[in-house]
């Protein structure tokens, strides 16, 4: 799949710049390898390291694992929608209403593994499904015009994006 042009996506700060934290010709080896990394990076981590917050207010490993899962989530949702040729907006969501939501906290970390894992194979599995015609079709998702395909950008990029984080701030690496 083709990288998105930048007239299919957003050219808001955080929507541009991960399609642009893409590093990869191809999305689908991309978002592969970023699996494997999550999963070696994460499966030896302590308690104290999955608990551990850089700053006050600041997210955890855990929480940010959370985070990382029900984005991709969200943007494989939006993206099969556009995909099927949804005519009606798809809604925003407000990252922070959603960590206020969730208990990623109480859930063992193993079992948010085992979600991020799931779900990244299920992206990639809807991916390669995608021909470039369907990839390229259009929709509207949170007020802005977007394609399928960017979506499939957006889900590397973001996630590309926490990982520098967490090996920054949060791992010292």
């Amino acid at each position: 799949m083709r990288q998105a042009e930048k007239s299919e996506y957003p050219q808001h700060k955080y929507f541009s710049r991960y399609i642009e934290y893409s590093d990869s010709q191809d999305v689908i080896e991309m978002l592969i390898k970023q699996k494997d990394e999550v999963l070696f990076l994460m499966k030896n981590l302590s308690v104290e390291q999955q608990k551990y917050r850089y700053a006050e207010g600041k997210w955890s490993i855990q929480e940010l694992l959370g985070h990382i899962t029900d984005t991709e989530r969200i943007f494989s949702y939006r993206s099969v929608c556009i995909a099927r040729g949804e005519k009606n907006p798809l809604p925003g969501f407000d990252e922070n209403e959603y960590m206020e939501a969730a208990n990623f906290e109480s859930q063992p970390f193993e079992d948010l593994l085992e979600q991020y894992r799931l779900v990244r194979e299920s992206s990639i599995a809807l991916y390669r499904s995608m021909t470039e015609e369907v990839a390229s079709r259009m929709g509207n998702a949170n007020g802005f015009a977007v394609s399928a395909r960017a979506y499939a950008w957006a889900i590397a990029g973001h996630e590309a994006h926490h990982l520098s984080i967490i090996r920054e701030r949060y791992l010292g690496n």
